[in-house]
């Protein structure tokens, strides 16, 4: 029996470049295992406040760093981020209940996100406006000042990265708050990594607290008066409350939401590709994903031998402890979860739904589960469901796929498997989604992308320029050089 090691120690919360214990702990817990994987610093709204006060007395000099400086900069955290790749891999398997596999994606990723961002500090910030009174006009963009980012616990690295370089390359500062279910991958980590790197004090603030505490320091970082911008990912409900405070206070914010994702699998697509990347798609990382896919829709002519290869592939996929690398399928993140993919997977059958694989639920180890005979009055069919269950529901026509796509209030991603590139790009124009993918599933994204939702998916962009358009006010800005008479009566 391999023993459980001792819970590691986390410095404190990290505010205007200090280390600050807290008061108080919470238990920061390893799904896999449900022993005790850290002491996690249980801040206070408080804390939050003296975080945003540090990042907004850091903001002038930082925006007024040389561009070329703050590149440089994020070229430093992605080489920092890069030579202690392998430390985090090993927290994503062990506070994170993430395969190996997932983790080493991660850490890839993110330092070419970081790189990404540098990118940017090259780009043009403005444009040069014609003017009837021969003025120069410009409409310029400079940075906000403080952005609270918000960040999940599923992809902690690749979420939280893009929710703050390409701001904080921009010119902006940050205050971070992570997910209480990763406290570290996803909030204390980057600070360490940040300061390592040589980001100057109250640029970038990192403050963590326990599941009870979070509504009152979500409040402070949207309300704050310093703060002039919100970056969150995570679930439709929390970020419809968010964008509402954040309207209520005239503020910008960019919000990445949840997802009923479909792959649509045309009656000439390849049937490798096609069930590989249901496969992918349905169960990579537990479904826990915001573009999972979480409805497969197959047209009528192949529906069987789809349905026969899938369920074999899935029946592949090892269950188990993520500090097992053949492991591939890990534990959700919290007994919460469980209890959400257990009462969805319950109605369903009581209603009538017929399990192909999979079905065994062993604490928060639940099995890569394929169901028919879904309905639309099945909540696995309406409500997103995080975890590794996904029904396979027949079509007939192009236009009954995409009605099947569209009958949800998500819009966040698509995918669509066919060797008629045509065909697929008439259908995807009338997909109700902020992304679409044509031979490959839904779970897709990359740093420099316009990466979004529509409807309860989410609103704003993040990644590359589009995340500079967030997190950016536009100026507008004239020289009089043609001399623009005034009216004589003044």
């Amino acid at each position: 029996m391999r023993d459980t090691p001792a819970p590691i120690k986390l410095r404190g919360q990290y505010i205007g470049g200090r280390w600050i214990p807290a008061a108080r702990s919470f238990a920061d817990i390893n799904p896999s295992t449900g022993a005790l994987w850290a002491e996690a610093p249980d801040g206070t709204r408080a804390d939050a406040a003296a975080a945003i006060e540090a990042a907004h007395a850091a903001f002038p000099d930082w925006a007024a760093m040389k561009f070329t400086e703050r590149a440089h900069m994020m070229h430093k955290i992605s080489d920092v981020w890069e030579r202690r790749a392998p430390d985090f891999i090993a927290a994503v398997q062990a506070e994170g209940g993430g395969w190996y596999g997932k983790g080493a994606f991660e850490a890839h990723y993110v330092t070419e996100v970081f790189r990404s961002a540098a990118a940017i500090c090259y780009q043009p910030l403005g444009e040069v406006l014609p003017s009837e009174y021969g003025k120069f006009s410009s409409a310029v963009r400079s940075p906000m000042g403080v952005i609270s980012v918000i960040s999940p616990w599923n992809f902690p690295g690749v979420l939280t990265a893009r929710g703050f370089a390409f701001a904080l390359a921009a010119g902006n500062t940050i205050v971070l708050k992570p997910s209480e279910d990763t406290p570290f991958i996803g909030g204390l980590w980057f600070a360490e990594v940040l300061e390592e790197a040589g980001v100057p004090p109250g640029v970038f603030n990192v403050v963590t607290c326990s599941r009870e505490g979070v509504a009152a320091m979500g409040d402070e970082m949207i309300e704050h008066p310093f703060v002039k911008g919100i970056s969150f990912t995570g679930s439709t409900p929390v970020g419809r409350a968010i964008a509402a405070k954040a309207g209520a206070h005239l503020k910008k914010a960019c919000v990445e939401l949840g997802g009923k994702d479909s792959l649509i699998i045309l009656d000439d697509a390849d049937m490798d590709r096609a069930t590989q990347a249901a496969n992918f798609g349905s169960f990579m990382h537990q479904g826990q994903i915001c573009m999972s896919v979480e409805k497969v829709l197959v047209q009528e002519a192949i529906y069987q031998p789809f349905l026969e290869q899938f369920a074999a592939r899935a029946a592949r996929l090892k269950v188990g402890d993520t500090a097992d690398r053949n492991n591939v399928i890990g534990p959700l993140i919290n007994d919460r979860q469980v209890a959400r993919v257990k009462a969805q997977l319950d109605d369903a059958i009581a209603k009538g739904a017929q399990v192909v694989t999979g079905g065994g639920i062993n604490g928060r180890f639940v099995e890569p589960t394929i169901l028919t005979g879904v309905t639309p009055d099945m909540l696995v069919y309406r409500d997103e469901t995080f975890g590794p269950v996904v029904p396979v529901i027949p079509f007939r026509t192009d236009d009954e796929a995409i009605a099947l796509n569209n009958d949800t209030e998500y819009g966040l991603s698509a995918g669509i498997i066919t060797q008629d590139e045509a065909r697929a790009l008439a259908m995807a124009r009338k997909l109700e989604t902020g992304m679409c993918h044509v031979n490959c599933s839904s779970v897709n994204d990359e740093p420099h992308v316009p990466f979004g939702g529509s409807k309860a998916s989410g609103l704003g962009r993040h990644g590359g320029r589009w995340s500079i358009e967030t997190f950016t006010e536009t100026r507008w800005i004239t020289l009089d050089r043609g001399g623009r008479p005034y009216p004589p009566v003044f």
